[in-house]
């Protein structure tokens, strides 16, 4: 099964090489090369899945090394993970509002009969199905965690 989600990056590499961008091809490049080594060099076939996978863990990277840059006084080299970030998110679904993510938890809370936080941990494997790719786990956890007596 192709990947309509790879299709479009191979599509917007193309675009960017046209352009001559070579800041949004170099990161376009390397994350078509980290889908390629979740997928191709695992001996399988990318899925839209996979290309979700890999577009997350790439834009938690950004956001990772964004926040260590600006703590460390380089806005310069923050900026630059942050634009990278923005051009990923293109390739991710529709991302969760926090009122989707609460009231998501409120019926996996209920689905659980999670009683206090130490049922948290069936709350979040209930939830993580549902919201995988679309909802930051962090935010999620959180949620779990502040509707939780």
């Amino acid at each position: 099964m192709a990947s309509a989600l790879l299709d479009k990056l191979m599509a917007d590499i193309k675009e960017v090489m046209r352009a001559r961008d070579s800041d949004k091809l170099t990161a376009l490049r390397m994350l078509h090369s980290e889908i390629k080594n979740l997928t191709v060099n695992a001996g399988k076939e990318p899925t839209d899945e996979d290309v979700i996978a890999a577009v997350n863990k790439a834009i938690k990277q950004r956001s990772d090394a964004a926040e260590q840059f600006s703590r460390g006084g380089r806005n310069d080299l923050a900026d630059k993970e942050r634009a990278e970030m923005e051009l990923f998110r293109r390739y991710q679904p529709p991302q969760l509002g926090q009122a989707e993510v609460e009231s998501l938890v409120r019926q996996a809370i209920a689905e659980a009969g999670a009683a206090s936080r130490k049922d948290a941990g069936r709350v979040m494997q209930l939830l993580m199905p549902k919201v995988k790719g679309r909802a930051d786990g962090k935010m999620v956890n959180q949620t779990v965690q502040s509707l939780l007596p």
